[in-house]
């Protein structure tokens, strides 16, 4: 009676518990049966297809990610906030029509009373939960996910598993290359080939910028070359051109100074990526260069246009995935195992 009351389901039965990938440590996870959620008010459940792992997990998992010493997130938790799935039920107050919907949906849920979330920005809201990163919300490594109806975003029959799990990342590059602001044949400078540094290279390549490419010697170069990105260089060997944006999509401490010293003056740097120490910047030579710098924290602005972009083909963000694997994997692929394939992403699917 209590589940019937507390949320719509589709089956007249739902099994108890669930197959979930649950870190309890530094280093200590495994999966485990957990109970299933059920969709209270406002919220719905959704069967998960796809998971991708990426850097923020990675930090978890080695315990050096801020957010557990600040206290906005504590072990046990299940990770994994770039997901795409079907609506398996839906809670009170929730249009019934969504259940059977391929979605996606927004990592950050804002308290929605918030001045800052009453200015449309609850992705910054000070009391916010992110799903499978802060605030005791869930992950997406799991057979079942519970999140707000009013996050979530419709996903097109164009759009594939693999790609839905993409359109987090991908939104964060595009409003990396949008606060770039690059016009037709200006010259972008995107450090770092990593997923995030590749889905952004990819956006202002199709915007019509002349877009370049800084990483170390390696394979995640000559990867980028196989995507067409033939501008690929290292420090080594960086041209010296004048670059009218710049953005940095790395963890290098280093790399935020080094930006403001490669943007030309009166252009734009960029900061999305995030290191593990603080980074210095002379705001002396930004003063004086006349240079706009911008930071970018998450996907929540650029999510519709990201999945309008994969569904009409502008965008195919598939070539990232090295690999798809299944829940017992998560551990091996946090820990750093093997390389899989040549793209920096792995998926997972909770039902292998």
């Amino acid at each position: 009676m209590e589940a019937t009351q507390r949320g719509e389901r589709t089956t007249a039965s739902v099994p108890a518990t669930m197959r979930a990938w649950v870190l309890t440590g530094p280093r200590e996870g495994a999966v485990a049966e957990v109970p299933v959620p059920t969709a209270a008010p406002g919220e719905v459940v959704v069967d998960v297809e796809r998971v991708g792992l990426c850097g923020t997990d990675v930090e978890f998992f080695t315990g050096h990610m801020s957010y557990l010493h600040s206290g906005h997130a504590r072990y046990p938790m299940r990770l994994g906030h770039e997901w795409c799935g079907t609506v398996c039920a839906v809670g009170s107050g929730v249009d019934k029509a969504w259940v059977g919907r391929r979605v996606t949906g927004d990592t950050m849920l804002g308290d929605g009373t918030c001045r800052r979330c009453r200015r449309g920005h609850q992705h910054v809201c000070e009391q916010r939960q992110e799903v499978g990163i802060r605030g005791d919300r869930p992950g997406a490594l799991a057979e079942k996910l519970a999140v707000p109806a009013s996050s979530l975003h419709r996903l097109p029959d164009s759009v594939d598993e693999a790609s839905g799990a993409l359109v987090e990342p991908g939104a964060n590059a595009l409003r990396a290359m949008n606060a770039a602001r690059p016009a037709r044949d200006d010259r972008v400078l995107v450090a770092g080939p990593g997923t995030i540094g590749l889905l952004t290279a990819m956006f202002a390549r199709a915007s019509g910028a002349e877009v370049h490419l800084l990483g170390l010697p390696g394979p995640a170069l000559e990867f980028a070359r196989s995507l067409g990105l033939g501008r690929c260089w290292t420090d080594a060997d960086l041209p010296d051109l004048p670059f009218d944006a710049v953005i940095d999509a790395t963890n290098a401490p280093g790399l935020p100074a080094h930006a403001l010293e490669l943007v030309e003056p009166a252009g734009r740097v960029v900061y999305i990526g995030l290191a593990g120490s603080p980074s210095l910047l002379d705001t002396r030579m930004l003063a004086l260069k006349d240079v706009t710098a911008v930071g970018v924290l998450s996907a929540s602005p650029a999510i519709e246009a990201t999945i309008a972009a994969y569904a009409s083909g502008v965008i195919d963000p598939r070539p990232l995935v090295a690999a798809t694997l299944g829940l017992d994997a998560v551990g091996q692929v946090l820990s750093g195992g093997p390389v899989l394939g040549a793209g920096p992403k792995i998926h997972i699917d909770p039902k292998q």
